[in-house]
C-alpha cells in the first residue's frame, strides 16, 4: 500500500469540553509525529504556539465553528485575534444559510475579508458538504476561488456527514489551479486518506491521526 506522509495531517482536536490537559496531548503527538498542523479552538491557540515553539508544527485554528453563522464582521475579527494569539492558518465555516439562498456574493465577500485579516496565513474554507447540493457545491467554490482562499474544505466534522470522495474530487475540479483541497470529517482509517488523496485532497483533518499513522507504520 502507499505511504502516507505525516505533513499531509491537521492533527485536531475542537470538542467542546476539550482541556488543557487534552491540548498539551494534542501537541505532543504532533511533534512526535511530525504533523502538519495542530487544529483547535481559538481559545486554546496561545498555549498551542507556545507547546509548540521550537517545532516546524503549525498551529491552525476555526473560524466561525461550526454554523458559519457568525456576522461577516466577526469572522474577520476572529481572524485577526487568532493571528495576534498565534495562529498561523485559519479555517473558516461560511455563511450556510447564505450559500442556500444562493448569495454567492456574500460568501465571497466574508472569505475576501478573511483572506484580507489573515495577512498571508493560509485560509481554508469550510463549505460543510452535506448540507449542499453539487450545484451549490460548484458555486461556493467558484467564490472563494474569487476571494482568494487557499484551501476549500469539506466538513466540520459536526455537521450531518463528513468528507466523502465524490466531493473532494468536484471541489477539485472547481477551484484554480493555485488552489488545495483539505478533506475532514469522519477520515478514520488509512484507506481513508488514501481514498481522499486520490480524490484531489491534499490536507487532511483527522482527530484519528496517530491511529493512521501507527497503523500504516505496522503495514
Amino acid at each position: 500500500m502507499e505511504s502516507i506522509n505525516s505533513k499531509l495531517f491537521d492533527h485536531t482536536l475542537l470538542k467542546a469540553f476539550a482541556t488543557e490537559d487534552e491540548i498539551k496531548k494534542l501537541c505532543l503527538e504532533a511533534k512526535t509525529f511530525n504533523f502538519k498542523s495542530v487544529c483547535v479552538n481559538p481559545c486554546h491557540v496561545a498555549y498551542a504556539k507556545e507547546l509548540l515553539k521550537d517545532t516546524d508544527v503549525l498551529v491552525c485554528t476555526v473560524i466561525g465553528f461550526p454554523l458559519g453563522a457568525n456576522t461577516m464582521e466577526t469572522k474577520w475579527f476572529e481572524t485577526q485575534n487568532a493571528l495576534e494569539n498565534g495562529a498561523d492558518e485559519v479555517d473558516v465555516v461560511i455563511n450556510i444559510g447564505k450559500a442556500k439562498e444562493h448569495d454567492y456574493k456574500y460568501i465571497e465577500n466574508e472569505v475576501a475579508g478573511v483572506v484580507a485579516y489573515a495577512c498571508g496565513a493560509t485560509v481554508k474554507v469550510i463549505i460543510e458538504t452535506c448540507y449542499l447540493s453539487d450545484e451549490e457545491k460548484v458555486e461556493v467554490c467558484k467564490a472563494c476561488t474569487r476571494a482568494k482562499a487557499n484551501f476549500v474544505k469539506t466538513s466540520t466534522g459536526f455537521g450531518t456527514g463528513g468528507a466523502k470522495k465524490e466531493d473532494v474530487r468536484l471541489m477539485k475540479n472547481n477551484i484554480s489551479e493555485n488552489m488545495e483541497v483539505k478533506a475532514s470529517g469522519g477520515i478514520h482509517s488509512k484507506e481513508d486518506v488514501l481514498d481522499m488523496i486520490e480524490a484531489g485532497a491534499t490536507r487532511i483533518g483527522a482527530s484519528a491521526s496517530v491511529k493512521i499513522m501507527e497503523a500504516a507504520k505496522e503495514e
